[in-house]
């Protein structure tokens, strides 16, 4: 078998279609395979097209094993479209806290409304019809008709893309258009030769996620092994080539803790941006670090005594951002003063929240 090579301007070879695996041999391989290696996983325990649903959307850029620790919970809280639709969208985000992304959580909740009016409550089954809705693109709406409704479409992700990328020894990047256009090529016939496509796209993503990993993938244990292109040219372990890193914005953030008596002053995020809409200590945002006068004139309203108590960082997909926690005085009357339990039920980011847990109580403890 020889090697492609792809670049972004070039369209991947089509002599890789005289060397890849037959469809209706893999299709029957992968199926077979996945029921006796899937992953114990909460949402594979009871079926249903709204668990479904809900799971595809967490587990969009957040891992598998964080998800599951949510999953049940969450589902208790919002057992179908029409609860969640019906609690608004706060209680949606603030469930959400600690997934991470929390745009995923506003569209979810859109999705309800959006599912609770115009499909009677009812999740719909078609690509197109889930397509329509907020939050679900391609890949999502193939995996929630596949696996919810038996519907023959295919799905692409990171795993997928890798598992299809070493089975034709494809050498391109993971990102490039040409390489992505040919694994939605295989995908389709890969489920149009499927007996059960969601067990088919199901396995593609297990395979990926645990047997054909990055780096150095378990070749071994692939049910795919004895036809698989990047293992006979002996380039597995290379291919595909990572993505190029993103380039991460600095950002400081300087968060100020306001006592009165029990309760501390907490504040809404913008719309937009990081962390939109989720609650925070009053904060100043700037790209370079601030004096505490600085930050103090950064503030709608006047604060007095600031003083530094700690610095730290959190890494981001596209941010690296800079905490300065300050704490001081102020004696406006006006805004959101919430006590640790009126905290609580707010809707944080983690690094929000873990430094409210720590330091906001102190004085009170």
């Amino acid at each position: 078998m020889m090697r492609t090579r792809t670049n972004p301007e070039m369209e991947v070879d089509r002599s890789v279609d005289a060397h890849r695996i037959e469809p209706v041999w893999a299709a029957s391989r992968l199926e077979t395979w996945f029921p006796n290696h899937r992953r114990d996983l909460p949402w594979r325990d009871r079926r249903s097209p709204w668990r479904t649903l809900v799971s595809e959307l967490m587990l969009q850029q957040t891992q598998a094993s964080r998800v599951a620790e949510r999953f049940e919970s969450f589902m208790e809280r919002f057992p179908d479209p029409v609860s969640m639709a019906d609690a608004g969208e706060d209680a949606v985000v603030a469930a959400w806290e600690g997934l991470g992304y929390y745009r995923r959580a506003r569209l979810l909740h859109a999705a309800s409304v959006r599912i609770r009016d115009l499909h009677g409550g009812e999740v719909p089954g078609t690509v197109e019809s889930l397509i329509a809705l907020p939050g679900i693109g391609r890949y999502t709406a193939g995996s929630i008709a596949s696996i919810a409704f038996g519907v023959s479409a295919p799905i692409v992700d990171g795993n997928v893309i890798r598992v299809i990328a070493r089975l034709d020894a494809v050498d391109a990047a993971s990102d490039d258009p040409s390489l992505i256009d040919h694994c939605w090529r295989r995908a389709e016939g890969l489920a149009s030769a499927a007996a059960a496509p969601g067990v088919l796209n199901e396995s593609l993503m297990e395979l990926g996620a645990t047997v054909c990993r990055p780096g150095t993938p378990s070749c071994d244990a692939c049910p795919l092994v004895d036809r698989c292109g990047a293992r006979t040219e002996g380039i597995e372990v290379s291919i595909p080539r990572p993505k190029r890193p993103p380039r991460r914005e600095l950002v400081h953030l300087h968060s100020i803790i306001l006592r009165r008596r029990e309760r501390i002053l907490l504040r809404r995020r913008p719309p937009a941006g990081i962390w939109a809409g989720l609650w925070e200590l009053p904060s100043v945002e700037s790209s370079e670090r601030l004096s505490p006068d600085e930050v103090a004139a950064g503030l709608d309203f006047r604060v007095d005594g600031l003083r530094h108590l700690e610095s730290f960082r959190r890494l981001l997909t596209h941010r690296e951002v800079h905490f300065h926690v300050h704490e001081g005085r102020t004696r406006v009357r006006r805004g959101t003063w919430c006590d640790r339990e009126e905290a609580s039920s707010l809707a944080m980011s983690k690094p929000m929240r873990m430094l409210v847990d720590r330091r906001a109580w102190a004085s009170s403890d």
